[in-house]
């Protein structure tokens, strides 16, 4: 053994003989280093991760500008994950009712035809109720709801209301006001497992959505909110007294639904 021209030991063949205090020395250094580089390769893929996640749905927007595509929901595909199944029968915008279209746009959303997207003057209207300290009303409007039901999920939160807000815009604008409607009403929930109008009425009346009369159709809208606890086929007295109340809008309503009928 000796040394190299560098003060280094090296034995007989001119190779460095490292002592087991510098390996072990150098053995944590080596590690960390490995660490890091795990680190940084796992946040880079969680980053794109997050990223498609968070460009998928504009992506499906577009895609879903093709009218031949019928798009789910995220509470179909957990039925589907779930092995429940579900019933869901897609129906064109023209052999839906148009007592029906009426009656869901004057009881969730009368300015459908108006805005582009949200309604803004409800909207700051919640958000005063809220700094308030008053109970907050809906300012959900149909494109939002639509978004919802097509890429998040339900509940109230912050993080699913700030992406909501410019999914229903991109969809406003992208899509026609009927290709939007046709969208919601056949992927809203209509009770356990029952999705779009056209299984909705069935399972409720035992009529197409095509067939629905004024009734049918106001009682179909006032239980969307909560088609779990409000059962239009069954409805109780409350129910009732909302659909009179949106049976008598719909009637009224020709210079709100001009975006969809010519």
């Amino acid at each position: 053994m000796g040394q190299d021209a560098g003060g280094k030991e090296v034995d007989g063949r001119g190779v460095e003989i490292v002592s087991e205090e510098r390996e072990e020395a150098e053995l944590p250094a080596g590690r960390w280093t490995a660490a890091r580089r795990t680190w940084r390769s796992r946040r880079r893929r969680l980053v794109l991760i997050v990223l498609s996640v968070l460009v998928l749905p504009y992506a499906l927007i577009g895609l879903y500008l093709l009218e031949f595509i019928h798009p789910v929901s995220t509470l179909m595909l957990r039925d589907l994950v779930l092995l429940r199944g579900y019933d869901r029968q897609w129906v064109e915008f023209d052999d839906i009712a148009p007592v029906l279209v009426q009656s869901v746009m004057m009881s969730e959303d009368g300015q459908f035809c108006a805005h582009a997207g949200i309604d803004w003057a409800q909207m700051r209207g919640v958000v005063e109720d809220a700094l308030d300290g008053e109970q907050t009303r809906g300012a959900s409007t149909i494109p939002m709801q639509t978004v919802k039901n097509l890429f998040l999920w339900n509940g109230r939160s912050f993080v699913r209301k700030a992406m909501e807000l410019p999914l229903a815009i991109a969809a406003d604008f992208a899509w026609s006001k009927r290709r939007l409607m046709e969208i919601y009403l056949n992927v809203a929930e209509w009770g356990e497992g029952i999705y779009g109008i056209e299984a909705a009425a069935r399972h409720h009346f035992g009529v197409s959505a095509a067939k629905l009369s004024r009734r049918q159709a106001a009682l179909l809208a006032v239980s969307l909110p909560n088609p779990i606890d409000r059962t239009a086929g069954k409805p109780g007295r409350g129910l009732r007294r909302l659909a009179a109340v949106i049976e008598r809008r719909a009637g009224r309503s020709g210079g709100y639904i001009t975006c969809l009928y010519n």
